[in-house]
């Protein structure tokens, strides 16, 4: 268990920069097209908002899978998947993400679901606006969470007292 944490903490600090990456190109893609009149760009968001989203389940589903050992199935398992992730499971782990966190990532849940089922081109320019506008809101969200788990994870793997007594004794 303890080095399944300490790997699962370091992979999700892995995974963080490639998720402000996806906001980044996010923003940048929404002002190109607003700058150049250009609906073109908008395909370039609407994957990044898709992308955003998948990075972060990807890595809730990693702490479901090495913490819990359980992953939701079924239909609707990528919604019980973010019920999951804000319930704290008694003697197990605290949660991983806020229940506002929650909220936010559920509007990209289901727009994730819409850039997989519909056209590019027939995706509503202000709800890709929309959604770009709160993305770095979310994000900052989901990164403040995922620290606070990975503190989580490093105490409970004994990583956080072996590194204070290094620091000690320097």
């Amino acid at each position: 268990m303890k080095t399944d944490y300490i790997a699962l903490s370091g992979r999700m600090a892995e995974a963080l920069p490639d998720l402000e990456c996806v906001v980044d190109r996010a923003e940048l893609l929404l002002d190109k097209s607003q700058q150049n009149g250009d609906d073109d760009y908008l395909d370039g968001v609407a994957l990044n908002l898709h992308g955003f989203y998948t990075g972060v389940e990807r890595i809730l589903e990693d702490v479901a899978r090495t913490v819990e050992k359980t992953v939701p199935s079924g239909s609707k398992w990528h919604q019980e998947l973010l019920l999951q992730m804000s319930a704290e499971i008694n003697s197990v782990r605290p949660r991983v993400i806020s229940r506002e966190t929650r909220y936010c990532l559920d509007e990209y849940r289901g727009f994730r679901h819409v850039v997989r089922n519909v056209y590019a081109f027939k995706l509503i320019p202000s709800r890709l606006q929309e959604l770009t506008t709160q993305l770095r809101k979310c994000y900052q969200s989901v990164k403040a969470d995922l620290n606070e788990f990975m503190h989580f994870l490093n105490q409970a793997a004994g990583e956080e007292d072996s590194a204070d007594e290094k620091r000690d004794e320097a």
